[in-house]
């Protein structure tokens, strides 16, 4: 069982559904106060957490933009007085093109690389001076399998998520000396977007599942376990490290 998060305030971009969702209840389940931060509609999430008694705001925002992640920080600390986890889920990749690399439109590749790589950076940037003033936070972000597996068709989306561990690492180095934690989850191909699901091979899910340990399709509910164990004080040991959550399906 993960250690409780009472008095605790959490920060989750890509909030609003999916396994952003999953964070944000697993979070407030364990007592955390949760920002929901998306540039979709995050007020839902919001009522499933206060439904079930716990505590959540709703933080409209679209992480790429530096003024608009202050503002996220700003707010955040105005309503539960701090912020002691930021989970980078948010990320360009349910409508992203797919397709070979030379015919990926430039806008597509900055625009990957805008939410996926600056927003990240941006919202550790706003966050930073909170964790800093009290030394101790939880900065978790989100790579992925394709990495592992050089996904084609994701050229962009592929380096984007290789970035997040380089990225991490390197933060992990500056942060460390005031207490603060950078480390990295890594997903696998999680089929919870019917629209995504669609726009791919029928038997995609399929045949990823054969090639993992355990023989399942991955859910959201699945990362929940590994970002609740790093929010915590069990992990206040670990920084700069990455954990893979795919059944087996690759190995770090």
């Amino acid at each position: 069982m993960s250690a409780r998060l009472d008095d605790k305030v959490a920060i989750v971009t890509g909030g609003a559904g999916g396994i952003g969702r999953a964070y944000c209840l697993g979070l407030a389940g364990l007592g955390c106060a949760v920002a929901v931060a998306d540039v979709a509609d995050p007020q839902p999430v919001v009522g499933e957490v206060q439904a079930s008694g716990g505590r959540a705001m709703a933080v409209r925002v679209d992480v790429s933009d530096a003024a608009a992640t202050q503002d996220m920080a700003r707010r955040v600390t105005d309503s539960f007085g701090r912020i002691d986890v930021l989970v980078n889920n948010a990320a360009y990749y349910l409508t992203l093109t797919q397709g070979p690399f030379e015919d990926i439109p430039e806008p597509e590749w900055d625009r990957a690389f805008a939410v996926n790589v600056r927003g990240p950076w941006l919202c550790s940037r706003a966050v930073y001076p909170m964790m800093k003033s009290v030394r101790s936070g939880k900065i978790i972000n989100v790579s992925s399998t394709t990495v592992w597996d050089g996904t084609t068709g994701f050229v962009h989306y592929v380096a984007t998520k290789a970035a997040m561990l380089g990225f991490s690492r390197a933060l992990a180095r500056e942060v460390g000396p005031f207490g603060i934690a950078v480390n990295t989850v890594t997903p696998d191909y999680t089929p919870h977007n019917a629209q995504f699901v669609e726009r791919q091979a029928a038997d995609l899910d399929d045949l990823i599942t054969a090639r993992r340990c355990f023989k399942r399709s991955q859910r959201p509910g699945d990362m929940v376990g590994a970002v609740l164990f790093l929010s915590g004080p069990d992990a206040d040991q670990i920084t700069g490290q990455n954990f893979l959550v795919n059944g087996g399906g690759v190995f770090q």
